[in-house]
């Protein structure tokens, strides 16, 4: 199809379900786009959203003669009620509630470079009391935060739901109104009671205890009155197989729409209420906007094998599916999760060259065997390439969109 053609129909399109209502989580105008520009491996996942499981949300940007970012959500078979693993995606709220909670404790002394020394008091903890990875061999929050988004470290994502909590991480995201979200467990085999107890941590300084975080159990109530099973077979932490559905009734849990609108929050806190935002401050904002977008190559420290951790390992929009390098005047602000099958990412893109900016964010199930835990995932013939597929046609779309106003970018340039 000619591309001016297609931007004008959907333009009319557009216009024409500009009036749904939000709640109906989905969109004619996306799904005609994405239909028309789709290869044949897309046109089959499309039509088969039972199989699938996708979700996709484009959230399309416009600024203002001020500079001032206005959003519109476009929904294709959202629904925040159908469970899916959020796998790392919780790395996000858990990172920023770890350094809303360091400016509470600021008149101790202590920040997010103090070296944080993690104790042991519980079945299955275990202590970090050096970093082999960090520049002067001291954990820290803020490496943790940088491992976090560098390569989705799993362990530094342990370290940080350690020093946040359990309780208090689901307390403060259901006052930002994040009802649904639920964060449960480390990423490592323990039990829903190891999971509630959580390690004793000392902030140190020169051989000086600055601060000392006891150890803690966590007596928040969540609710698993709904039952979610998933597959038809699975290997548990014994490697035995289950011949039966996995049970997610008492795991994490992060809906699409969530997980996009905290993305949203961090990199426009103008743009959500006041309740919605987390308590960050300059200087937070100044971390996350460069470590979010780092490559694995760009980081010293950590050091990564670049052959292990190429570009976008982590980038699943446009460049994962191939290993593609990402061009430098390319940033992508997100964070993905995969596991069990899901492959999740929420993202901000910015095209620097060419003035345009977005978000987009989807998540998919692919696992044909309907065996979980057996590492036989469709992700590289499947998964990654509907990420680079969809990547691809909103940016295709986005260059030739008409702005009003072109877009200042100028906070996310190195």
């Amino acid at each position: 199809m000619n591309f001016p053609f297609l931007m004008l129909t959907c333009l009319i399109l557009g216009a024409t379900y500009a009036s749904a209502s939000a709640q109906q989580k989905d969109s004619r105008w996306l799904e005609e786009l994405l239909h028309a520009q789709a290869s044949p491996l897309l046109q089959n996942i499309l039509n088969k959203p039972d199989t699938f499981q996708y979700q996709i949300i484009y959230t399309r940007i416009n600024r203002d003669k001020n500079n001032r970012t206005h959003f519109k959500n476009y929904y294709l078979n959202v629904d925040r009620n159908r469970y899916f693993n959020p796998a790392s995606t919780v790395k996000l709220p858990t990172a920023l509630l770890a350094l809303e909670k360091l400016n509470s404790l600021t008149d101790k002394g202590i920040d997010k470079y103090t070296p944080m020394l993690t104790d042991s008091a519980f079945s299955k903890q275990t202590a970090v009391l050096a970093d082999s990875t960090a520049e002067n061999g001291l954990p820290s929050i803020a490496h943790y935060i940088k491992k976090v988004f560098l390569v989705s470290d799993n362990d530094a994502y342990n370290r940080l739901y350690e020093f946040v909590g359990q309780q208090t991480l689901n307390e403060k995201l259901w006052q930002k109104g994040y009802k649904d979200v639920r964060i449960t467990r480390r990423f490592t085999p323990m039990s829903e009671e190891e999971n509630r107890h959580t390690n004793p941590i000392r902030f140190v300084q020169d051989g000086k205890v600055l601060y000392t975080q006891p150890a803690a159990r966590s007596n928040v109530t969540f609710d698993f009155s709904k039952a979610v099973h998933i597959g038809k077979a699975y290997y548990n932490w014994e490697e035995q197989l289950i011949q039966e559905p996995m049970d997610f009734t008492t795991h994490n849990n992060l809906p699409l729409d969530d997980l996009r609108q905290m993305l949203q929050s961090v990199l426009f806190p103008e743009s959500v209420s006041a309740q919605q935002r987390f308590d960050l401050s300059p200087e937070d904002y100044a971390f996350l906007y460069e470590n979010m977008p780092k490559l694995p190559f760009e980081s010293n420290f950590p050091k990564y094998d670049t052959t292990e951790f190429f570009d976008s390992y982590t980038k699943f929009f446009m460049y994962k599916a191939d290993k593609s390098k990402i061009p430098e005047y390319i940033r992508i602000y997100n964070k993905p999760g995969w596991s069990y099958g899901f492959l999740t990412d929420a993202a901000y893109i910015a095209d620097l060259k060419n003035e345009v900016e977005f978000m987009l964010s989807a998540v998919i199930y692919v696992n044909s065997d309907g065996v979980l835990n057996d590492d036989k995932y469709d992700y590289d013939t499947i998964g990654y390439p509907f990420f680079k597929e969809i990547g691809e046609i909103i940016y295709k779309y986005e260059l030739g969109r008409e702005r009003k106003y072109k877009p200042d970018l100028s906070k996310f340039k190195r």
